[in-house]
This record gives structure tokens, sequence and C-alpha cells, in this order.
């Protein structure tokens, strides 16, 4: 019987600190200056400052006057939702000609697209759901169908959080503009696990996130194409250029450059080893475990990821089972774990409710060894054992 292990499996919810962001943030806890003081404390801080913003600003193809410290993805996103509120009168000038609030996404967006979709909707904005296929892929013809003459927005994130589908946002983002719409995309899950060129993609709006890349909690990041203009979330200062109030979060910019210079260097190795140990995980749940369906796409998506549900078990019980096995995964989005209601994300893809409940996401990081994975199946292999036995709906249909 193997030893006990301690094993993360749950990177897409949060991502530990890369050794050498913890050594330049310990480094960097004396930097105490406001970055926007003229004296040499502040000056000082605002050079670190800046060179973070070059750094991640140079990672996605942008410019760092391109690039703006938000607190977290959540807020990017909302920054852009939400400036969406200025435009049925289009006060601020953000839309092209006459265009409205009107607003397209996807409905297996992160809740914090969904939930300021809504507050639109609330305040009397037009808000549609573009639907996706069993695969988790949007609804391209959907979508031409759905752009309007008074469309301003549209927003689909470029890999899911859950099932990690990645989406073509090159050809979406074309398709969008060539009807006169701003595109945004939620690049969290993607930025740090994908290359990314914002220039090449050609979105007005990109959100990522410090501590889904091995940086800091409390750090993000929106980039916003030059000459684009939008409403500042949060007013009052002139930090971030008028964009963004609030003193910057030194320490997390500063963490934050660290982990992209970290992910440049070592993000295209990984990537190759994550497609092998993913290949290996799938595999040995085949071979080990009857009646499982892998969900999303599975070329088209983030090779740390894998989303899988159990015919006759509920996600929730595999969850609590691995902890006792020392093996931490997730049963979708970390942001909605408090939900007892199935994945939103699952039953827009067409999966039944049961199917839908008895998912669980694996999502492997820099740290996720061979013998992690080999430890994996052989305790979710009998884990499923003992769920199975006890279900009398499993053992009804076998």
């Amino acid at each position: 019987m193997a030893e006990q292990r301690t094993i993360y499996m749950d990177h897409n919810a949060t991502t530990p600190l890369h050794p050498e962001v913890k050594k330049m943030m310990c480094e960097a806890m004396e930097i105490f200056g406001n970055p926007s003081s003229l004296h040499g404390f502040g000056r000082h801080a605002r050079s670190l400052v800046e060179e973070a913003r070059e750094n991640i600003a140079s990672f996605i193809g942008a410019s760092a006057e391109e690039i703006i410290f938000v607190g977290s993805g959540s807020e990017a996103n909302n920054t852009v939702l939400q400036s969406l509120t200025c435009m049925p009168f289009n006060t601020c000038n953000i839309l092209p000609g006459d265009r409205s609030a009107a607003v397209i996404t996807t409905a297996i967006e992160h809740p914090c697209i969904l939930e300021s979709a809504k507050c639109l909707k609330d305040r009397g904005s037009q808000v549609a759901f573009l639907g996706v296929g069993n695969d988790g892929k949007v609804n391209v013809d959907q979508l031409k169908e759905m752009i309007g003459e008074n469309t301003g927005l549209v927003s689909i994130m470029m890999a899911n959080n859950e099932t990690g589908t990645i989406q073509d946002i090159k050809s979406l983002a074309k398709i969008v503009h060539d009807r006169g719409a701003l595109f945004h995309t939620d690049g969290v899950q993607a930025v740090g696990k994908i290359p990314v060129d914002v220039k090449d993609l050609d979105v007005d709006f990109l959100s990522l996130s410090g501590h889904k890349i091995y940086g800091p909690k409390g750090i993000g990041v929106l980039y916003i194409k030059k000459g684009v203009t939008f409403c500042p979330l949060i007013r009052g200062g002139h930090q971030e250029k008028g964009r963004r109030a609030g003193t910057e979060n030194t320490l997390g910019i500063i963490g934050l450059g660290k982990a992209v210079d970290m992910r440049r260097s070592e993000m295209e190795e990984e990537t190759k080893r994550m497609i092998r140990l993913r290949a290996l995980l799938k595999q040995g749940i085949i071979d080990n475990i009857p009646d499982v369906y892998f969900i999303g796409h599975q070329e088209d998506c983030v090779q740390t990821t894998l989303n899988v549900s159990f015919e006759g078990a509920e996600g929730e019980a595999i969850l609590l089972y691995l902890d006792l096995e020392g093996i931490a995964v997730s049963t979708g989005s970390a942001c909605a774990s408090g939900s007892l209601d199935p994945s939103h994300v699952l039953l827009a893809m067409g999966l039944p409710v049961e199917l839908a409940h008895g998912s669980i996401r694996l999502s492997m990081g820099r740290q996720t060894t061979q013998e992690d994975i080999e430890y994996l199946v052989e305790k979710l292999t009998s884990t499923m054992k003992k769920i199975r036995q006890m279900s009398t709906v499993y053992q009804g249909r076998n």
C-alpha cells in the first residue's frame, strides 16, 4: 500500500507562490514608499512598479501604457462591464458611433462576468448569452446572428476555468470588430499557460490575475488597447493615470512582475510536461475506472486541466474522500464552491444534471509529478469503488 502523500490538484483555483516570487517579495518588504510620492522613497517604489508594468506588457504583446493594475481578475472584468452603465448615453465616448450598452457574453463565463451582466440587465441594458456545444466551444453562427447595430461589447473568456476549453479568440474578435463592437476576453485561466499576444488577437480588453500564475493574491491587470476609452470602476485619485484610484499595491505588483518573468522562462518546457502528465492521468482513469465521461474539448484545452464525471457518484463525495487521502481537487469554480447547484458551465454544455453533479476538476501545476499522478489514480480508483458500492442507483444499473 502506497504511503499517503500530499498532492495539490487545484491550481485553477489558485497557485502557490513561485519560490523566486516569494524571494523577491520578501526582499521588497522594506519598500514602503508610496509610488505617487515625489521623494526618494516614492521614486524607488515607482521605478519598481513601472519595471513590473513593462514586464507584464511585453509578456502579452502590449505596451506599458495599455496596462492598468487592479485588485484582481474579477475587478478587471467588472471594470469592463460596469463601464457599460455610461453607454446608453455614450457620455464617456466609449463606444463607436451610436452604439448602446447592449452586451453579449456566454453562458459559461466566470461568475464575476455573469453577475455583472445581470446587474447591467437590471439597470435596463440589453444582455444576451451565447450558447456553447457539448465540447464547450462557442456557437459562432449564433454570435453572428446575435450581434446587432446596438451591440456595444462582446465578452468571451479565453480558457474556461472548469473545463480548460480554449476559444478561438482571434476569430471571434474579428467577427465582433467587423460588426463595429468592442471585444473583451477574460484571460485569467489562459495567460501564463498558453502564449497570449493581445496585438495578434486584436482584443480591446483583456483581464489577468496574479495568483493563477504563481504570483500573489490581490493583484490583477486590465489591458486596454490604446485608443479605447472606458469608465473607471474606482474613482478618486490620480493613480494609474486616473484609470484606477487607490494607492498601488507595490508589493503585489512586484510579485506579479516576477511571476511573469518566471512564466516567460518556464512555460514552454512546463507545457510539454503537462501534456504528458495529463495524458497519463486520463489514461489511468480510463484503464481503472468504468463509466467515466471527460468534459470539454480534449484537444483545444489548457493542458493543466482535466474535468471528468463519474456515474453513480457525487463530486462533493469524491472531493471529501480524496481529501482524506491528502489529495486536493475541486468540483468546479472555487468562486462558486458554496453552491449546491450543479455547475452552470456543465449544464450549459448540455450535460445531464446527474453527470454535472458527478464531476471533479483536476488541475495540475509546476510541482506536479508523475508519482503524484500515479498516486492520484490509485486513490481515485479505490474511492470510486467505495462510493459506487454505497450507491443503490449505480448498483441497480449494473
